[in-house]
């Protein structure tokens, strides 16, 4: 039936998403069920009556109002039945019938199950304490309905006033002491109830406290100290810290470890890039989302099935460890920012490894771990071809690859020169769509290390070794190329100091012409001029026009394939072509950098 109405459109309705094989649900939204995951497992979308209303054979969606009851009787009916009896044994229950307007923050009966045993057996044994102290903690004296519990709100609980902690996330999920809402607004006739995933329990100290009392956090606990951070972890505020154990420490070759933790800045960097400016708890996160640390960069923190995960990782050990001012997390591996790294370990992080080995066997290593200013060009894995034997002009080559500034590709400009430790001088070639020292482009964002910079570069550098002449000389691909400049009198032109773009034909591109064609170019001034200026960007004309694009990857002059690209010289770029470029009749287009 077309005008069938949506299930989710009929009164009373509501939507709910469910992880496929467990009872896991999440009250859902249009907007999220385009994702149709929940931390990377699928979900199936369910409909269920909202609460407070049920169905009526015959009619559509929920239409009937259920009588509203106490908060006893409602615990009953709303999947709380364990709080229900503990209620019974503990003596709440007259005060829960009884007049009043409360919260209760009902554990499920899922969430007492998962309780440990120990911790279950000292509430119960002794109903008349401990029990009724820890349900009134989850207890607020008012109506508090989820819309009215808002993000990073405190209310006193009917335990000693003691707070409970409120964090309302913009994906729509609602924890109270970290324990997530996972049936909100059950009203009855004296309150509300809100049914939580876990037994909370009063928070009373610090994140300092927590750390200075925690054996596995002994090495943590120095670190903080050592860069001035115990007086932050004291202080009031919402904080997320990811808390690397002694064996997270461990890992870490000591040499490095040893560095950072001499090091106060980038010690203090390495602890920053460990804490969020936000408190999340596990069950707020949903899927991966950037985050933003004290250090200044992002955080990739989600969740794979049950475990919460950081930059994609599974390892975070323990979850939710609750602080007056925020939420620790254990994690078994300690995050180093690429701001407390040596070029060397930023390069070892990154998919360079082959640059990375040719450094070391070309004896960089002292310029790599050191303390300074620089910037590596750092070529990806595939740029590098053919032997890779370390000789005295490999080592040369290397060392020309790295500048002796640290340098920001945003301040880079057109025509400006960078020297090497190899003492080169290089250039910058700014174009459209790219930005290039020499014949190597940026082809990732910038790594920032502790004293150095590293660009990843997709080819390796070949420095200008002369002008276009020089260049062309030296390669025995050019030898009729170079008669033919010679005959038309354009060495001295070739020779100048200008930027020149060449697409210089090949033996095999003369030696394609009809023979008569060949020998009447070698002969007339003219015809030879005439078909060298097609050939250079710069000096081809409107009536003889270039046209330059590239389709999958290959690069085409008037529709003629370049063979070889970006032959530097000191004057402009060579790129080798294996057929004579004939004229088109079309407007021009400058795109010279290939």
């Amino acid at each position: 039936d077309s005008k069938k109405v949506p299930v989710y459109h009929l009164p009373n309705v509501c939507a709910m998403q469910q992880i496929r094989g467990t009872s896991k649900k999440y009250f859902t939204n249009c907007k999220q069920w385009y994702h149709r995951k929940i931390c990377g497992k699928p979900t199936v979308i369910t409909y269920e009556c909202c609460p407070g209303y049920e169905k009526i054979p015959g009619e559509k969606g929920c239409p009937a109002a259920l009588p509203l009851v106490n908060i006893y009787s409602t615990l009953g009916v709303v999947g709380a039945s364990t709080t229900q009896m503990y209620s019974d044994r503990a003596q709440l229950r007259d005060e829960i019938e009884g007049p009043g307007s409360f919260t209760f923050f009902a554990p499920s009966n899922k969430a007492w199950e998962s309780l440990p045993t120990e911790i279950l057996d000292a509430l119960v044994s002794n109903v008349n304490i401990e029990l009724l102290n820890a349900l009134h903690y989850h207890m607020v004296n008012r109506r508090l309905t989820s819309e009215e519990l808002k993000h990073g709100s405190t209310f006193s609980s009917m335990y000693q006033d003691a707070p409970v902690h409120i964090h309302h996330y913009s994906n729509g999920i609602v924890t109270v002491n970290c324990a997530r809402l996972v049936k909100p607004d059950q009203h009855a006739t004296n309150g509300i109830v809100h049914v939580v995933d876990r037994v909370i329990t009063a928070i009373s100290n610090n994140m300092q406290s927590i750390i200075d009392i925690d054996e596995d956090l002994e090495t943590l606990r120095t670190a903080f100290a050592a860069a001035g951070l115990t007086t932050m972890l004291e202080s009031e505020g919402h904080y997320t810290v990811f808390a690397p154990t002694n064996d997270a420490f461990e890992k870490i070759p000591r040499e490095t470890l040893n560095r950072i933790l001499g090091d106060p800045i980038a010690l203090k960097d390495l602890l920053n890039y460990h804490i969020l400016k936000n408190m999340h708890c596990a069950e707020s996160i949903v899927s991966g989302t950037p985050m933003e640390t004290l250090q200044g960069t992002m955080l990739e923190v989600g969740c794979d099935g049950d475990h919460m995960t950081l930059n994609g990782k599974a390892i975070i050990t323990k979850t939710d460890q609750l602080a007056t001012n925020g939420v620790i997390h254990y994690i078994g591996e300690l995050l180093i920012p690429d701001s407390a790294k040596t070029l060397l370990e930023l390069a070892e992080s990154s998919s360079v490894s082959t640059a990375t080995r040719m450094f070391v066997e070309a004896g960089l290593t002292p310029h790599l771990t050191g303390s300074e200013a620089l910037t590596m060009l750092a070529p990806l894995n595939d740029a590098f071809k053919g032997s890779m034997t370390m000789t005295p002009s490999m080592r040369k080559l290397m060392s020309n690859h790295i500048l002796k500034e640290q340098l920001s590709s945003k301040a880079l400009y057109h025509g400006q020169e960078l020297e090497t430790l190899g003492g080169l001088k290089l250039r910058v070639f700014v174009y459209r769509k790219n930005l290039c020292i020499e014949n190597a482009c940026i082809a990732a964002h910038d790594k920032v290390g502790r004293y150095a910079t590293m660009f990843t570069v997709d080819k390796v550098l070949t420095p200008p070794m002369g002008n276009i002449m020089d260049v062309l000389k030296a390669d025995d691909r050019f030898i009729t190329l170079v008669n033919a400049i010679q005959t038309a009198g354009m060495t001295e032109l070739l020779n100048q100091q200008k930027v020149f773009t060449f697409f210089a034909p090949t033996d095999d591109a003369f030696n394609a012409m009809p023979q008569d064609e060949r020998n009447r170019l070698m002969r007339e001034f003219y015809s030879t001029t005439q078909l060298l200026f097609i050939h250079i960007l710069n000096l081809s004309t409107w009536t003889v026009s270039t046209h330059v694009c590239k389709r999958n990857y290959t690069v085409y002059v008037n529709k003629i394939p370049v063979a070889e690209a970006d032959l530097m010289a000191t004057n402009g770029i060579i790129h080798a072509v294996n057929s004579i470029i004939r004229p088109l009749r079309e407007s021009h287009v400058y795109n010279i950098k290939l």
